[in-house]
């Protein structure tokens, strides 16, 4: 049976930052960005409310700013020779983010078979945020979900990678889990943990595990 491997983004796949941050860097706005951020992690806002307020924060946000956050960002090494390496094997590779869409779809040029993540409205803004595409935590679950119907396998078939809170949940819907650079939230719930710089390493140790 084929394998499901379900990526993060922010923390994850970037190393130490997240897609808002380095798209508001481009905007000079870090620490407006930062008050977003220490508001969510520590759930004084919901999801929603964040996007509602990095809406409005991006409001002179071009395509060329979101396309100099992605080539600027601190990608983890790795991760195009790992997602050709799981195509190869006839698995599939996927990322589920709370991000804004129009950032993490940019991964699906890396080779990713899919990615989601919140449905923000075309880059420039000319239209308010409809926050029922705003994805949650419960909703990384959801999306695994689908994924599996479209891709023909179950959950017992998934590998998730996360570093947070926000991964909490799929982490414990899944049978194999991978911790990368993690907060408490999450290191104690995974099947392996793996800190440093390079994905190839953190998707070795899920290898020979019969998922």
């Amino acid at each position: 049976m084929a394998r499901l491997h379900l990526f993060d983004l922010d923390g994850t796949l970037i190393r130490g930052s997240a897609a808002p941050v380095e798209i508001s860097r481009q905007l000079g706005l870090l620490e407006e960005i930062g008050v977003l951020e220490r508001e969510l992690v520590t759930g004084l806002i919901a999801p929603t409310d964040y996007a509602l307020r990095a809406h409005a924060l991006w409001t002179d946000l071009t395509v060329a700013h979101v396309a100099a956050a992605f080539e600027t960002a601190p990608w983890l090494a790795g991760i195009q020779e790992v997602w050709r390496e799981i195509r190869e094997r006839g698995d599939y590779c996927a990322v589920i983010s709370l991000s804004p869409s129009f950032f993490v779809e940019r991964l699906l040029g890396w080779g990713a078979h899919a990615a989601h993540g919140s449905r923000f409205p075309d880059v420039p803004f000319t239209r308010p945020i409809d926050l029922a595409g705003i994805l949650s935590p419960a909703a990384k679950v959801l999306v695994a979900d689908r994924l599996c119907t479209e891709f023909g396998v179950g959950r017992d078939d998934c590998v998730a990678y996360g570093d947070s809170m926000s991964d909490v949940e799929l982490f414990g819907a899944v049978p194999v889990s991978v911790a990368v650079n993690a907060d408490h939230h999450v290191a104690g719930l995974a099947t392996y943990t793996y800190a440093g710089g390079d994905l190839r390493e953190a998707y070795a140790l899920t290898q020979g595990t019969g998922a």
